[in-house]
């Protein structure tokens, strides 16, 4: 039994690199002996082991997540279709178009020239909802995460949380570190000052558009930014939050109500901005503990990538 747990920790691990590599490689070719080599997996072995882990083959998952990528560019921003199809993956316009078609029945020129086509739900703006906007430049970030695939609205997020802060607990470099920090800051009240300052970040990263994936499709990565590095293992994995310009908007209020925020910035206060998004995923910091906190006292910083 501990055998077959570690075999599937070590599988997890691998299989979070090859996910992450096609994340960030989204405009390139992605090459299945490259996804073979950076995993140590065979091809063979490759293609049944992804299925198992991401319940699809790796081609159908590149293809849905180039395609789904697009459809979110199509609506929010105002990249000519020929543009996104580069910016996606693909060598001409036609195949993002005929790939599109087949998965919406709905070319990409006609997709972005109605608004009003919903894919899967319309959106719901709050006309009265009021944020706190800025324009924000980040540097790069390491962060150690839990890869969740499912609705968005189901996750056990409590649990990636536990997990995450259970891994650090148990290396034993957290106490390390923070006696070391403390050593250089004697304030009484570090930790509150570096979550303030971001140091120490709990933060979820969204890959995909509820409105256009389905729920048991879709992929959020919870993610710990640590004043330190860790280092991955079985399903705990390590990432960079990618730098660079974003919009941000602080939200006060139940996480219940997130649909109504997103779709809000995306289709009033992106469009008003002037700002166009890009195709890195945006996230969220989420800061305050829901343990401790009032549904309707907890605050939010959606961070929206824009060029």
């Amino acid at each position: 039994m501990q055998q077959r747990q570690s075999t599937r920790e070590d599988y997890s691990k691998r299989v979070n690199i090859i996910v992450e590599y096609i994340n960030n490689h989204l405009a390139n070719d992605i090459d299945l002996e490259v996804l073979a080599g950076i995993s140590n997996f065979s091809p063979y072995h490759l293609h049944r082991i992804v299925k198992a882990f991401l319940g699809e083959p790796i081609g159908a998952f590149v293809t849905r997540v180039r395609v789904e990528t697009a459809a979110r560019l199509l609506r929010y921003s105002d990249m000519s279709v020929q543009e996104i199809a580069y910016s996606v993956g693909y060598d001409v316009p036609s195949s993002l178009s005929k790939a599109f078609k087949q998965f919406y029945d709905i070319t990409p020129t006609d997709y972005k020239n109605n608004k009003m086509y919903t894919i899967m739900k319309p959106l719901k703006i709050n006309s009265n909802l009021e944020l706190t906007e800025r324009i924000v430049t980040l540097e790069p970030k390491k962060a150690i995460y839990v890869c969740l695939i499912g609705d968005y609205k189901k996750n056990d997020y409590g649990m990636a949380w536990q997990k995450l802060w259970q891994y650090v607990r148990s290396s034993g470099k957290f106490s390390e570190e923070m006696k070391k920090i403390c050593q250089d800051n004697p304030n009484p009240n570090i930790i509150k000052q570096m979550l303030i300052e971001g140091k120490i970040a709990h933060v979820g990263i969204y890959h995909d558009d509820p409105k256009v994936t389905e729920g048991d499709k879709q992929r959020a990565d919870i993610c710990l930014v640590l004043p330190f590095e860790m280092e991955p293992k079985g399903e705990i994995g390590v990432k960079e939050i990618a730098g660079g310009k974003y919009a941000a908007y602080r939200y006060q209020g139940s996480y219940d109500n997130l649909d109504e925020v997103y779709d809000t910035v995306y289709g009033k206060y992106i469009p008003e901005s002037g700002y166009q998004i890009d195709a890195r995923p945006g996230f969220e910091i989420y800061l305050n503990d829901p343990e401790c906190t009032a549904p309707d006292k907890m605050e939010t910083e959606i961070y929206v990538p824009i060029v």
